[in-house]
C-alpha cells in the first residue's frame, strides 16, 4: 500500500472518530454535569428506554460496542456503561462478546492495511514474546488479555497479534475468555453506580465507595490486579528469558 493511501485512510479514520465522538457528547448537557439531579434524570430515562424494548436495545448496544472498539479501541468506559444499562450479568455477556468481535474486526483490518507499520513500531518491544506466542498462541494470548496486554493500550492490545500472524479463531476465543474477569468487575461497578444513583438523593464519593455494590467489585478489581501481576511474572517474565 502506498503512503498516500495510508494517509487518506488515516484522515478518514480520524474524521469518523470525530463525528462519532461529536454524536455522543452532543447529547450531554455539560452545564449540568455538577448537578446530581441530572444523573438521576438520566438514570430514570435510561431505565425507561431499556425496559421498553430490552432485546432491541441490547442489539443496538451490541453494534455500538463493535463500532466503539474498532474506532476508539478501549473497553473500560463501555463495560461500565453496559453495567449501568443492563446490570452486571447481562452487561458482562453483551460487552465481552461485542468487544471481542470489535477487536477481531480491528485485527483483520490492521492485518490487511497496517501490518508493516505495526511491525516497525512494536516488534522491538515484543520481540522476546514472539517465541511464546508461536509455541501456543491461544494459551499465551489468553493470559496476555488476562494481565492487561502487558501494559499496552487496549487499541495496541487488539492489533499486536498481527506481528505473530495469529489465527483468527484463536484470537477471538482467547480474547473472549481472557476479558471476562476484568469486564465482569467493570460491569459490576457500572451496576453499582446505577444502584447508587437510584437510591441516593445527593452525591458523596465516600458513600459511593462504601456502597457494597461498589466496594465489592473494587475489592475484586484489586485482587485481579494482584493475580495479573503474579500471572505476568510467572508466565511472561520468567519464560521469556
Amino acid at each position: 500500500m502506498t503512503k498516500k493511501i495510508k494517509l487518506y485512510l488515516g484522515i478518514l479514520y480520524l474524521t469518523i472518530i470525530f463525528i462519532f465522538l461529536y454524536f455522543i457528547f452532543s447529547k450531554i448537557e455539560t452545564s449540568r454535569l455538577n448537578d446530581f439531579s441530572y444523573y438521576k434524570e438520566l438514570q430514570i430515562h435510561l431505565d425507561v428506554i431499556v425496559g421498553n424494548n430490552l432485546y432491541f436495545n441490547l442489539f443496538l448496544f451490541f453494534i455500538f460496542c463493535i463500532i466503539w472498539t474498532v474506532l476508539l479501541g478501549f473497553g473500560s468506559p463501555i463495560t461500565i456503561f453496559s453495567g449501568i444499562l443492563f446490570g452486571k450479568w447481562i452487561g458482562t455477556l453483551i460487552s465481552v462478546i461485542s468487544v471481542s468481535l470489535g477487536a477481531l474486526t480491528l485485527y483483520i483490518i490492521t492485518s490487511y492495511f497496517f501490518q508493516s507499520i505495526l511491525q516497525k513500531i512494536l516488534k522491538g518491544r515484543v520481540l522476546k514474546y514472539i517465541h511464546l506466542f508461536r509455541k501456543n498462541e491461544f494459551y499465551y494470548f489468553f493470559f496476555y488479555r488476562f494481565v492487561g496486554g502487558l501494559g499496552l493500550p487496549f487499541f495496541l492490545q487488539n492489533t499486536l497479534p498481527v506481528i505473530f500472524n495469529m489465527k483468527r479463531s484463536n484470537y477471538f476465543f482467547a480474547t473472549l475468555f481472557g476479558l471476562i474477569p476484568g469486564f465482569f468487575v467493570f460491569n459490576a461497578i457500572g451496576a453499582g453506580i446505577n444502584e447508587f444513583i437510584k437510591q441516593s438523593d445527593s452525591f458523596s464519593l465516600l458513600n459511593l465507595i462504601l456502597t457494597k455494590e461498589i466496594y465489592y467489585p473494587i475489592s475484586m478489581f484489586l485482587i485481579l490486579i494482584i493475580i495479573s501481576i503474579i500471572a505476568k511474572k510467572k508466565i511472561f517474565d520468567v519464560k521469556s528469558k
